[in-house]
C-alpha cells in the first residue's frame, strides 16, 4: 500500500468515527424524546482501501451507559487513525527529505 493508500484509509476511518460521534451525540441529546428512534452507526468496508458510517435508525430506546460505551469506542477508534494519519505524513516528509539530498 502506498502512503498516500495509508493517509486516506486513516481519513476514511476518521470521518467514519466522526459520523457515528455525530450518532451517539444525536441520542443522548434525545434521550427523553417520545417515539424517538435511536440511531446505530453501521460501519462498511469500501474498495480500494476505507471505511463508511451508515446511520440506521432502529426500534430500540436509549441506554445512556450504551451510548458512552459507544462514544468511548468511538473516540479510541479516531485516535488510531489519528495516529495512523499522522505516522503516514511522518514517513511522507522523510521520503521527501531523502529525495531532496
Amino acid at each position: 500500500m502506498s502512503i498516500s493508500g495509508i493517509a486516506n484509509t486513516a481519513l476514511s476511518g476518521m470521518r467514519a468515527q466522526a459520523t457515528r460521534i455525530g450518532a451517539i451525540a444525536n441520542n443522548i441529546a434525545n434521550t427523553s424524546t417520545p417515539d424517538y428512534a435511536r440511531l446505530n452507526t453501521s460501519l462498511t468496508s469500501v474498495e480500494p482501501s476505507g471505511v463508511q458510517a451508515v446511520v440506521i435508525p432502529t426500534t430500540s430506546d436509549v441506554d445512556p451507559a450504551t451510548e458512552l460505551t459507544d462514544l468511548i469506542g468511538a473516540e479510541q477508534s479516531y485516535k488510531a487513525n489519528a495516529v495512523v494519519f499522522d505516522t503516514g505524513a511522518d514517513m511522507w516528509e522523510m521520503l521527501m527529505s531523502i529525495k531532496r539530498d
